[in-house]
């Protein structure tokens, strides 16, 4: 944490209140975007002829490779040319990608169109989100409310897809939030005031860590992100499927199964506002370790359910999934300047995100080779891993003492 006497910004809200709620949408609909296709996979196999959603699924791959690579020159871009542009590129571009995704007529065409979706996509949480939170006094809460919405555009996804299959077809299913984005694009423009400079030409604003520390957070960060990111990729890309081969005989109907769906969500949802809030008030270490541990529990239990059983199951790992977001962004917030925070964040999530999106590549074959309970069981190790690599993160107390080292 930051010595009192170091220097720091009061911040209310430099961002004015309709900018900033378009920011929140804009990550709600930027998750929503990333999985239409996952919740209308099988309508779309059927009417691509393909047998089989699970060979589907690699054609995705595209679109989450590129979220996490096009997260570099987006965040570099964000920092030296401005994030008001950014975010208008971003609205815009992943509208009209969206929209071209829906005249797509065979998987090689859609795949392309998907990847152009994830190229715009990368620019939502290297700009976005230090563009929210910058010279915040309480970065958490402002990360959690922001993983909120997030993370309803994940459960809206579920909900409004099911429900735009249901009684329009697939592609209403893309072309729907694509005008969405582009309204919401021309409001942001309309409301977000210019930058008086970019990011990168002004002063420094907080001590930074001894480069040893800040190598060891940094490795962290990434480590564990990636860890996160499979876990997320994983969950939000198989969870309705899994719901409809757990909740088999119970429940079929698309959009019975995407309201229960977003209701996973809905509440996994809630988690990210609660963790924001104790972000700001206890130390970050033992925090996000608690929760990574909890997954490992709750994957291994999930793997031996079925039925409503599995579902209360997956509503607490989605929870536990969800409530390990924020911490990435709070040790970017709590640890960089934001001179630089888009450029961080961008390698950040370009090396986690990037690998992350091989989980995608694999759910489909995995899933058709093993199974499910499998896949659950591989879930709980990874887990563990991301268990083993909070343990590495630095305390605050010897990040407290190295800073007042320096100054």
């Amino acid at each position: 944490m930051i010595r009192k006497s170091a220097p720091r910004f009061i911040w209310r809200s430099q961002v004015p209140r309709i900018p900033s709620l378009l920011l929140n949408l804009g990550h709600a609909l930027d998750h929503l975007f990333l999985l239409i296709f996952a919740t209308a996979v099988s309508a779309i196999a059927i009417d691509f002829g393909v047998e089989r959603w699970e060979d589907l699924m690699p054609y995705t791959v595209g679109a989450f490779f590129m979220f996490g690579v096009g997260s570099v020159p987006a965040g570099r871009l964000g920092d030296l040319w401005g994030r008001r542009k950014m975010m208008l590129i971003f609205f815009f571009g992943i509208g009209l990608a969206s929209i071209l995704v829906a005249f797509t007529q065979s998987p090689l065409q859609i795949a392309a169109a998907l990847t152009v979706l994830g190229l715009f996509s990368a620019i939502y949480h290297p700009v976005g989100i230090p563009m929210l939170v910058q010279q915040s006094e309480r970065p958490g809460v402002t990360i959690g409310i922001n993983g909120l919405a997030g993370n309803l555009g994940i459960a809206l996804a579920a909900l409004s897809t099911g429900l735009l299959v249901k009684y329009f077809g697939w592609r209403m299913a893309f072309i729907v939030p694509g005008l969405l984005s582009i309204a919401a694009g021309c409001l942001f423009a309309w409301t977000a005031p210019r930058e008086a400079a970019a990011p990168a030409n002004k002063k420094l604003t907080q001590l930074q860590l001894p480069k040893h520390l800040a190598v060891r957070t940094f490795v962290v960060m990434v480590a564990s992100g990636t860890t996160g990111s499979l876990l997320f990729n994983f969950t939000t890309n198989g969870n309705t499927q899994m719901l409809t081969e757990r909740l088999d005989g119970i429940v079929s109907d698309p959009a019975s199964i995407g309201l229960l769906m977003a209701l996973i969500y809905a509440i996994a949802s809630v988690a990210q506002v609660v963790v924001g809030r104790m972000i700001d008030r206890f130390p970050v270490k033992p925090l996000f370790f608690g929760i990574v541990a909890s997954q490992i529990v709750l994957f291994a239990l999930a793997a031996q359910s079925s039925g409503w059983a599995w579902y209360l199951l997956a509503i607490a790992y989605m929870v536990s999934v969800f409530g390990a977001i924020p911490f990435s962004d709070a040790m970017v917030v709590r640890y960089i300047d934001d001179s630089m925070r888009s450029r961080v964040s961008g390698i950040r999530i370009a090396i986690s995100f990037g690998i992350s999106s091989l989980a995608v590549y694999m759910l489909g074959p995995f899933v058709k080779a093993s199974g499910f309970t499998q896949l659950l069981l591989v879930m709980a190790c990874i887990a563990a891993v991301s268990a083993m690599i909070v343990l590495w993160l630095p305390g605050e107390s010897q990040m407290r003492s190295a800073r007042q080292a320096l100054s």
